[in-house]
This record gives structure tokens, sequence and C-alpha cells, in this order.
């Protein structure tokens, strides 16, 4: 059986084809497509019809080259963006009606659970209690379990491009106070969410998400091209010097730095504060970094519970948007 996922992002839609037999998803190919769909957003979050169309194109050629690798119909959703877009529903119909492609948006504390399965895989029973961090271009998940799945799992309004986008709007670089302005936000939403990870007490840390892994590039992890069986890890102090280098330095100049891409600098200290921010409250030293995440959460899903288990997810979240049907029960959003 050979499986695709289309995940459309704040930054990119990505696809992964992975044949599925023996409940493990072995990647067999892999593609992206740029659109910074976060930037043609409104101030008042609607995706206007240029983005729209640029997504439908993305998602279609997505399509086309999971159906050329031999698998139909990608198991197709959409992040924060699109989740917290007002016009959420319209931007659904109108891929499904120019691509054929039935996406979703997924709750933040479903995608939390998804990255976590991932993880979980990945790292094995030996990691024990285990605590998740991802940080996307809208939304930082976190996560807490035990057993396969979390036992808690949260997603908050802090990816690195959304709050860019809210507080380095002036200088570049951000003067002092907008950059003592994010932290003092940071800090708050995160209140709630360290203090039960503290309680419980992780024997391992985690990180996933293209956010991570350039902040641990910049602290001296291994570059991507050795692969994904190389062990990474960031230190906390190491991530902490890391902001204090990005604060000082431009965007262009950011590009510069090892593992920070350019289409991410303007991002990654954002990034780098709520990472920081985070192992800082919840007492945490040291993440590994995983490269499974919720694409590869949700191959396992599919693997383990069937195409059953994707249709009434689909369908429950977000399935009159492509249908035209009754209204729907709307997910909640991370706005």
């Amino acid at each position: 059986m050979r499986v695709g996922v289309v995940d459309a992002g704040s930054n990119t839609v990505r696809l992964v084809v992975a044949d599925a037999e023996g409940g493990v998803p072995l990647p067999v190919h892999t593609a992206k497509w740029k659109l910074r769909l976060s930037e043609q957003v409104g101030p008042d979050g609607h995706i206007g019809e240029d983005a729209v169309d640029q997504l439908a194109q993305a998602v279609g050629a997505a399509a086309r080259k999971a159906q050329r690798w031999g698998a139909a119909g990608p198991l197709a959703f959409a992040t924060a963006v699109v989740r917290a877009a007002p016009n959420r529903l319209e931007v659904l119909r109108a891929v499904y009606e120019r691509t054929g492609v039935r996406m979703c948006t997924l709750p933040g504390e479903v995608e939390a659970e998804l990255t976590f399965l991932g993880a979980r895989r990945w790292l094995g029973w030996r990691c024990g209690p285990l605590a998740l961090f991802d940080i996307g271009g809208g939304s930082l998940e976190v996560a807490f379990g035990r057993g396969r799945l979390p036992e808690f799992a949260a997603s908050l309004p802090l990816g690195a491009n959304r709050l860019t986008n809210e507080f380095f709007r002036t200088g570049d670089p951000p003067s002092p106070d907008e950059v003592k302005a994010l932290r003092r936000r940071v800090r708050h939403q995160l209140r709630d969410v360290s203090a039960r990870i503290r309680w419980e007490g992780p024997r391992t840390a985690v990180a996933t998400s293209r956010t991570f892994q350039q902040l641990a590039r910049l602290c001296g992890a291994a570059p991507g091209r050795d692969g994904p069986f190389v062990h990474r890890v960031l230190h906390r102090t190491d991530l902490r010097r890391a902001v204090d280098t990005l604060v000082a330095l431009p965007t262009a100049e950011r590009a510069l730095l090892p593992g920070i891409s350019a289409p991410r600098a303007r991002q990654s200290l954002a990034g780098a504060i709520v990472g920081h921010t985070a192992l800082k409250l919840t007492g945490i030293r040291t993440v590994e970094l995983c490269p499974w995440a919720i694409r590869e959460g949700v191959l396992l899903r599919y693997i383990e519970e069937g195409p059953d288990w994707w249709t009434s997810t689909a369908r429950e979240i977000d399935g009159e948007a492509t249908t035209g049907g009754a209204p729907l029960r709307v997910a909640a959003s991370t706005s």
C-alpha cells in the first residue's frame, strides 16, 4: 500500500509519498512548493483570492505527483494559517472545486497528538515519559505522554511567523522594546502549559519542525545532508546564545548564519525566543531533534487504524466544506 500526505503550512506545501507495509511508513518521494501563505493573509486574517489560487495550484500539483508515484487520493490538511482564517470554509471549498482534493484543517490539539505519535515511534519506548515541542509558522504545539498518544496536548498562537508579523514590524533588527514585548507575550501564553510539563517531569524532551532544525544547526548540530539517523540535540544554553546573536543582526545577515535559510531568516529570532522560553519555563535543558512529525503521525494513524480513521476525521471537522452540505461543527482555532 502506498499513501500520500499533503501538508499545507504557513510557508510551504509539502508532499510525502510512503510505502505503508509492515506498519512503518517508508518514504519513497517527497516534494515541496514554497507559497509563503502567511505573508498573503490580510489584516483581518482572510486569505485572498490570489493566495487561494496559489494554494489550489500547489495542492493540485502535489496530488498529481502523488498519483504518478502510485498514491491516489492524498490525505490533505492545512495547518494554522488556514485553520484561523475567517474564510476557512471558502478556501477549502475552492481547493476541492479546483483540484478534487478534499483538504481539511486539523485542530491544533490534534496536530500535537499526531506529531507526538510520530516522535514516539521514531524515538521508541526507551525515551520514557516524553515532552514534545513543535514550532510552526502559526502555532506552537506542546504535548506530554507516557504511551503511544499524549495525555496532554495544547496548541498556542506562538508560531514564529505569526509573532514576527505582530511584533517586529518596524526596525530590522527589531528594537529592544519590541523584543521585550514579544518575550512578555510568550511567557504569558506558556504559563499554564509549562507548569503542567514541569509537574509531569518528562524523562525525554523532543523537538520537531523546520524552525527547531535550523536553530539546532545554528547551535552546532550536524547538517541535514548527513541524513535523518544522525543524533542531534539542542541545548538550552546554546539556544540562549543564539537568541543573542540573532537579535543583533538584520534579516540579511541572519541568512548567512549556519542553518538559517533566507526564507526563514526574518522569523528565526521569534522562533528562537519561543523555543528558549519554552525550555526555560518547563525546566528542560536539552531536547532531541526528531525528523518525524505530523505527516508521519498521519501516516502511522492511517496504517494502524485504516482509511476509515482519516475519512471520519476529515468529515467530522471540515467535511461539509467540500460537499456544500449542511453546516459542520467548526473546530476551534488558535486565534
